[in-house]
Parts: structure tokens; sequence; C-alpha cells
């Protein structure tokens, strides 16, 4: 987790940066008493006693809910300086959408000047980290003792679109809440799982089981518990366009934190515990634990000799194989039948091959729209129809998982012999996943369009959900490359990156979701919130594709526990540092500028760069949601890539099939003369 250690102030707002003060320890208020600045009956014994046996029978895991924790009058005022005074920064990640202030426990370094714009913020966190307020924690959760000097707080803001997905973590808006505007903390249970080996794992389901809607007023906590206290923070659902004008400011803010454990000097303090409670955080199951219990898992398949597929088995890691002379050979008058059944006419000319070749020899990468022939094409948009479950009923799809890693609806084709409906012609949709791609004349023209040799390729066609699916971004570990391909079959438009949409006859031009557009000057404004927003941001509903570089190995902090690493951060949008709880994941972004969180990346065209730092953004390639347009990488080790989570507010959900084809080695004496 970032720490932020003092603050500036930039015009009426207060910002939180880097620094250097020491915040001493919140034991007491000078001496006196906190207990006014909470409700009167919080510290009731019977009441305390109450708390404890709740907290103690909850479940998925333990945690409470408590309301009207803070004296009202105290923390209205509250909320006025934070809107009146702090400074937000819109934060995007490949987990969360959000803004947020600094770290509040950076209040103590402010000048005079501008810590007397916030006397109730600092009463709060006071009262929130004092000696008093912590023994009642520690009363009614069984917790040790906790540390008075060491803290984590900051606002976050979630306008509509907000999020923060699920992972290993209220004060509200003054205005009654709606359960049907989302913007719940949602609890997720977990299942043990044995390995071959004995060893039990808990994995979190697919989805939620515990909602709480936010409140005004409103405490809700529980133990991080590694591996078990898995939660998230639901989309704020954009008003519906009839909603009326008290239904149009809705925001969702909170006040959120942790109590960390005794510090050097602190009475409870236990040396090297901090340290070895950090390497058991559950993202270390992110970084590989139990992989073995992910599903999807690759099946790999051989379309010049396997009619069965070899289930859940080791990748070759490119080691160079003897093929089948047929294998070898140009694409025969067979193959291009076979093709043309499928694909536009043009990408199998020898000309356009050998364009596409020098294309990708340049690049590593393709992308080529109208992938699919106009008939075919034609024939599988019909296939979609108005059905919000697409081609298929919801019945025939998979859900992934973990929830921490994934969540998305697919098939996977687990033999080379396809269904009878996907080779008879009458279902299309299975005929690109079951017959198309794992096809021999495919990987043969794959092969002459990037000129590699490919061995077997790894299927799935992907259905992502508005307001539910994502994947976070996963790191490819192989040492040897691997080619990677996704044909986007999304049948809806409205998700950037498109010609100016005429046939929707809204009048709307698409946007580059990617962003390699500057920012319009004079776009932001500041909403009913007090939070600057950017009028771009409105039509980012996710739904889009990224890789981006991974770490660099020499600046790797992978085994330093106070490392930040939040998710990797989104274009378009200007992120700094987080304190959503999120957790130590890898970074996409080469660690070369110390000054910036390791966990973000930053728009291309942001404020606060030049062209120097737009350009070293990370991103490798993009690949927006798009009908009939497929993308080709060969992506190295170490490179990142997720997709984006689909907003409630977008038209449809994602759709694709995507692929990937293991690399054979060269031979080491191909180019010895």
């Amino acid at each position: 987790m970032s720490k932020r250690k003092a603050s500036a102030v930039e015009g009426d707002d207060i910002e939180l940066i880097n620094g250097h003060a020491k915040r001493p320890s919140t034991e007491t208020n000078n001496g006196n008493s906190m207990l006014d600045r909470f409700t009167p009956t919080l510290f009731d014994p019977a009441l305390v006693h109450k708390y404890a046996a709740d907290y103690a029978t909850s479940d998925p895991y333990k945690h409470l809910v408590v309301l009207n924790l803070i004296n009202d009058a105290l923390l209205r005022s509250v909320r006025t300086e934070i809107l009146d005074n702090i400074h937000f920064t819109p934060k995007e990640t490949d987990i969360y959408k959000i803004h947020q202030s600094g770290d509040l426990a950076n209040l103590d370094g402010l000048d005079p000047a501008a810590l007397a714009k916030l006397p109730s913020l600092l009463k709060l966190r006071d009262a929130l980290y004092g000696a008093e307020f912590r023994k009642w924690v520690q009363d009614v959760s069984g917790a040790g003792a906790l540390s008075g000097r060491k803290t984590d707080m900051a606002v976050n803001v979630y306008l509509p679109g907000g999020h923060l997905l699920c992972h290993d973590d209220v004060i509200g808006s003054r205005r009654p809440w709606k359960p049907e505007w989302g913007g719940a903390l949602r609890l997720y249970a977990t299942e043990t799982k044995v390995d071959a080996d004995g060893k039990t794992f808990k994995v979190p389901k697919s989805k939620w089981s515990r909602v709480i809607p936010p409140a005004w007023n409103q405490l809700s906590f529980f133990a991080v518990q590694p591996g078990e206290s898995f939660h998230d923070v639901e989309e704020v659902y954009h008003p519906s366009e009839d909603a009326g004008e008290e239904d149009g400011g809705r925001f969702r803010m909170a006040i959120s934190g942790w109590f960390h454990i005794p510090q050097d000097g602190e009475e409870g303090y236990e040396p090297g515990l901090e340290e070895s409670m950090a390497k058991q955080s559950s993202l270390q199951q992110l970084q590989g634990k139990a992989d073995q219990f992910d599903e999807p898992r690759a099946i790999w398949l051989d379309p010049a000799k396997a009619k069965r597929p070899d289930l859940h088995n080791a990748r070759r890691n490119g080691a160079s194989t003897k093929r089948r002379e047929e294998d070898e050979a140009a694409l025969s008058e067979a193959d291009l039948d076979f093709l043309l059944q499928y694909m536009t006419p043009n990408y199998l000319t020898p000309d356009t091959v050998d364009e596409l070749s020098d294309l990708f020899a340049e690049e590593s990468t393709l992308q080529l729209t109208d992938f699919l022939s106009p008939k075919f094409a034609t024939t599988l948009r019909a296939q979609f129809g108005g059905s919000p479950n697409g081609p298929l009923p919801e019945s025939e799809y998979g859900t992934s998982r973990p929830p921490y890693k994934h969540r998305y609806q697919y098939l996977q084709p687990t033999t080379t012999t396809p269904p009878i409906s996907a080779a008879s012609g009458r279902d299309p949709y299975r005929a690109l996943t079951y017959v198309l791609f794992p096809s021999l004349a495919f990987r043969k023209w794959l092969g002459m369009v990037t000129g590699l040799g490919l061995e077997r390729t790894s299927i799935l066609a992907r259905r992502f959900r508005r307001g539910l699916d994502y994947q976070l971004a996963q790191s490819y570990e192989s040492e040897e490359p691997q080619l990677e391909y996704t044909l986007c079959i999304t049948p809806t438009s409205g998700w950037g990156g498109e010609e100016e949409e005429t046939s929707a006859g809204n009048g709307e031009v698409g946007g580059d979701v990617v962003g390699g557009a500057d920012g319009v000057p004079g776009s932001d404004a500041r909403t009913t919130t007090g939070v600057m927003t950017n009028s771009t941001d409105e039509d980012n509903v996710g739904g889009y594709e990224l890789y981006m570089a991974g770490d660099d190995e020499e600046n790797d902090d992978e085994d330093d526990p106070t490392a930040s690493d939040d998710g990797v951060t989104i274009p378009i949008n200007p992120i700094s540092r987080s304190h959503t709880g999120a957790g130590d994941r890898r970074s996409a972004k080469t660690r070369r500028k110390p000054t910036h969180d390791p966990a973000v990346y930053r728009a291309a065209g942001s404020s606060g760069g030049g062209e120097d730092e737009d350009e070293d953004d990370g991103i490798l390639f993009s690949n927006p949601a798009a009908w009939n347009t497929m993308s080709i990488v060969l992506r190295d080790g170490g490179t990142m890539r997720f997709v984006k989570y689909v907003s409630r507010r977008a038209r449809g959900g994602r759709w694709d099939v995507t692929g990937a084809f293991e690399v054979t080695a060269e031979d080491e004496d191909e180019d010895v003369a």
C-alpha cells in the first residue's frame, strides 16, 4: 500500500502529496476523551457485547455493520469540509475506477492555513484512531492490540461508473441511497479446494453472497484475512435517461482505512510480525499459489495431429518439432476453399499476405477489420438476434473463476472434432470456436502472415456481461513467446474507437477508448460532489483489452511487503496512488520512475507530462470492443494483458473468440551462412 506523508495547498483544494512529515500517535486528544465524537450509545457495554456476538457469527466471514457511528453534526461538518476543500484525483486501473483524496494520516503535515480548513476532519481521524475507539474495535472483533501511530485513511468517491472489483477491504451521501443505484459493499464466500498433495486452499466463489448497501453514517469493517476476506464495491450505476433531477447527483462517498498492528515503540509490538503477515497476503495467490483451481484452464489442441486434446497439460515452451510435410506447405486449394467459407477473400491473396507479413515483422502486432466475410458475418450477426444471452442459452456457458483474477462466461473446445451443429454450418458462432480456429488451414494462414512456426493452440469464446465481467491484468511468464489472436464479435456500438455512429441515429461520435487523443481544454467540470470529472470519461464503458509492458526485473520489489501495486492503471484517465485496499498486484509499467507509484500507468495525453512521458505509458497494444475485428499479437514473457470491467451503462456485453499458439523455436543454425 502506498503512503503519502505530507501535503500542499493547490488553489482552494488541499492535495496530499509526498513528503516526510512524521505524524504523532493518536492515543489521546491532549488527555481529553473523544467519546463525544461518536454516537452516545456506541460504548454501552451491553451494545458492545451484542456487536461482538454479531461479529463472531457473521458470514461469509467475520464482519460487522454499525449504523449511526459518528456524532451526526460532526460528520455533516466533515462532509462539507471534504467537498469544499479536499482535492480529488480520478484514478482508474484494471481493478477500480474512483476519485480519491490523499492519505488523511498526513493532515498533521499541513501548514496552519490549510489545516484550518479541515478541523472536523482532523477530529474524525483522531477519534477513529484514538485509544478509546481502538479499544472498542478490539473488544468487538477480538483483535489484538492496534496501532495508534500507523494509520491509513483516504476519502473515496464513486461517481456513476465507479467500481472496485473483487480483492482480498461508510459514510456516504446525505441523500438516502437506493439499492438500485449500486455502490454496495459485497462479500464473497469461499470454498475449500484440496490439491494432489493434500494442501487446502480457500477459493472465492464467482458471485458475492452478502450485500451491504451504502448508508449515511454507517461503518462496515472486518479483519483482513489472507485468502478469505474477498470483497468488492458494486458499480455506482448511471441514472436512467428519464431520471429526475434528484436522481442525477448520486455519488458514493466513503472514508476507507485500516487498523494496523502495533509499530516499534508501541505497546504490543512484535518484531518481524508485520513482514511475516504481509507475505501471507492473498495477492500471493494471484502470482501462482492456487492456479491449479482456476477456471478455465488451458486445453491445448494440435490440428495436425490430435483428435483428442491434452487436457490441462503443460506447454511445450516453444520446443521445435518436426511437422508433417503437408503442414509445411503453402495453402492448398482445399485450404483456400475452407477458409473462404469464413474469411474475407482479400486476406487470402498472396499480395495481402505478404503485406501483412511485412507489417507484423515490424510491429509484432496486426489489427484486421472486416476479418469475416460479409456473408458469414451477416449470418453470425443474425444469430445474436435480440437475446441478451447472444447465440446460446445461458446454461451453455461456463463461468471463469476466481473473481480476484477474472469473471466472464466462456465456451472451450476440448477436441478437434466439432459439434454436429457447428460442422453442419447451422451454428456460425460455434463454427468459429470449434471449426475455423482449431483447423490446420487457419494455422497455416496465421503462420504465413506472421512468419512464425506454430504448434498447438488453446481457444476460448468469451462473453463479458455488462455490469459484471472483467479480466484483471495477468502476466505471461514463459521464456518463449506466444502468438495470441482475438476476433472481437461485439454486435453493439458505443464502445469507443468506432467511426462516427450515424446508423444509431443519435449523432454520437465514437472516440478512441485507448487514448490516442489529448483532453479538450476546458472540458473538465466540477460536479455537485465537488469532484473534478472529464466529460470524455462519461462515455468510457470499459470492455477494451490492453497489452502492457511488464515489470523491470532490475527494480522488482515483489518481496517488499511495503510495495504498492494496486493494479495496472488505465489510459485516458490521469491516475495517482491508491488507498482502495486492492493490495499488492503486479505492475504493468516498468519501474523506471521511482517518484511514481509502480502500480500506476497514466493516460496518453493526460495532464502532468510531456510527450516523452506519454510515449512511455507502457501500452503495447489496445483492442476496443468492436464488430468483426481480428487482432494478432506476439506476446513476450512478462507482458500484461487485461480486459476492463464492462460498465452496466454499455449497450451490451463484449463478445470475442480468443486463442493462443505455441511458437516453435528457431533452429540455431538457420541463419548461419
